[in-house]
């Protein structure tokens, strides 16, 4: 099953921003793991990212088939999710 990984922290703006797009997302009936970057660094480092808030979606087999950093409109992710 694909998924998104919604990396976020706390204290980060536009991650708070960004938090309700990713709720609609969900919405969708995609599923999206949020992980908390200041609690989970290992799964930072494992999928290097360096800035927040970073979607990455993984396909079936776990493998990443997109990124977008920063907050982007649901759209965007909508389209992300299935162009790949």
């Amino acid at each position: 099953m694909k998924k998104f990984l919604y990396f976020s922290a706390d204290w980060c703006g536009p991650c708070r921003q960004l938090g309700p797009t990713m709720e609609e997302v969900a919405k969708e009936g995609i599923t999206v793991q949020k992980i908390d970057v200041d609690r989970s660094p290992e799964m930072s480092q494992r999928y290097g990212v360096r800035n927040i808030p970073t979607v990455i979606l993984l396909n079936e087999m776990g493998e990443e088939q997109g990124r977008k950093v920063g907050a982007n409109p649901k759209l965007a992710y909508l389209n992300m999710y299935n162009q790949n």
